[in-house]
């Protein structure tokens, strides 16, 4: 048996290479930034999530190295044994205010907030109204929570209003990427929320890509939109991408972080993330509410970006936020352009089915705090250098 799972294993694996869907690790030899080693060898990064480039930043490492002096490193236990610190407890309620919502709680992980939330508030009685372009991790929620998911076609409002006018459900949920994460565009959340209003559906953002760098103070797609608690009562944000750090977060109600605490497996059963992670993740806060000028200086670049490359007359997706896919369609020559770039010291990832619909291949191209407008320039030579005239 065990050489049979083995054939069928490598099987599997040349079919994803055949398919030029074959994924591989870098290994990265310095701190995270835009300007990285890559097996000795130094590249200009545009892939990482890193936004506000607070990563590597000297006070949040300052902040670390605090943390670990006065908590230690593990937390030792889940949050409901003896893992629960007052680092923790203190960013949570910073993370509240931040949010302007009654209470925060922390989880682990992006993934592990998502799985959590949705399977303990909805049931097989429930159906819930996903985005097409959801991240995975709401996906798997969905398909966890026994709900019947009914993914609508992506930022349909309309499509999504008929199929609730048919629904029998009275407790609906509406699940959505605040920022999705491969095209870079923003959730039509305005709508959605009249939408859940209309039909007494409870609407749930995730807003890992938007917390940080949306919204004139960071606040992500809800303070972009005008949003409030009542509006959207479940907001979730993850703390390693913008907030430089590592965990996620839910903001809510006082009813809902407690029936979270009491009933959401992956926030009971997992131990809870290092103290000192927490407590650096405090000066990322105060970084974005007090350094505007990082969320500035990234529209900037991206503006910068897209009227170049629109000259360049490169195929980019609408995108107002820092990512900014440029399509290719084929995975082949996605990657051979990528291959490219690494050659001329960039590196972008090649992003392929199945994480993205088929016939959608595209280049991810995200932008950092830390980037230049030089490095911007560079950027735009490079992709004017590899990619042919008739695939721009």
């Amino acid at each position: 048996m065990t050489l049979n799972l083995a054939a069928e294993l490598t099987s599997r694996l040349a079919k994803q290479k055949q398919q030029h869907r074959y994924r591989s690790r870098r290994v990265i030899d310095s701190p995270q930034d835009v300007e990285l080693q890559c097996n000795g060898k130094p590249l200009l990064s545009f892939c990482s999530n890193d936004y506000l480039g607070l990563a590597n930043h000297p006070t949040l490492i300052k902040a670390l190295q605090a943390g670990a002096e006065r908590y230690g490193v593990g937390s030792g236990a889940s949050h409901l044994v003896s893992g629960h610190s007052q680092a923790h407890h203190a960013l949570e309620e910073t993370l509240a205010e931040f949010t302007q919502r009654p209470r925060a709680l922390l989880f682990s992980s992006g993934y592990m907030a998502n799985l959590g939330v949705v399977t303990a508030l909805a049931s097989k009685q429930n159906n819930i109204h996903a985005d097409r372009l959801n991240h995975a991790s709401l996906i798997d929620a969905a398909r966890l929570s026994g709900a019947t998911m009914r993914r609508y076609p992506h930022n349909d409002i309309e499509a999504l209003n008929k199929r609730l006018e048919k629904s029998n459900d009275d407790r609906p949920f509406i699940i959505t990427d605040g920022v999705f994460s491969m095209d870079g565009d923003i959730a039509s959340l305005s709508q959605l929320a009249a939408t859940a209003t209309r039909y007494h559906a409870t609407l749930m953002v995730d807003d890992a890509h938007g917390i940080g760098v949306i919204g004139e103070n960071g606040r992500g797609t809800i303070e972009y939109c005008g949003l409030n608690n009542y509006e959207v009562p479940i907001l979730v944000g993850t703390l390693g991408k913008a907030l430089g750090t590592a965990g996620a977060f839910v903001a809510g109600s006082e009813a809902l972080i407690e029936i979270l605490i009491q009933q959401a497996r992956t926030y009971i059963y997992t131990t809870a993330l290092p103290p000192a992670i927490a407590h650096a993740t405090l000066t990322s806060i105060e970084l974005i509410e007090t350094e505007a000028w990082r969320r500035e200086h990234l529209q900037a670049l991206v503006k910068q970006f897209r009227s170049g490359a629109e000259q360049l007359g490169l195929n980019l997706m609408p995108s107002i936020t820092p990512i900014q896919p440029l399509l290719i369609n084929d995975s082949c020559k996605a990657m051979r352009i990528s291959e490219a770039l690494q050659q001329q010291g960039i590196l972008i990832s090649a992003i392929r089915p199945p994480t993205i619909p088929e016939n959608t291949t595209r280049l991810r191209i995200t932008f950092s705090a830390n980037h230049s407008e030089q490095h911007v320039e560079k950027l735009l030579s490079a992709l004017d250098m590899v990619i042919p005239t008739n695939d721009n």
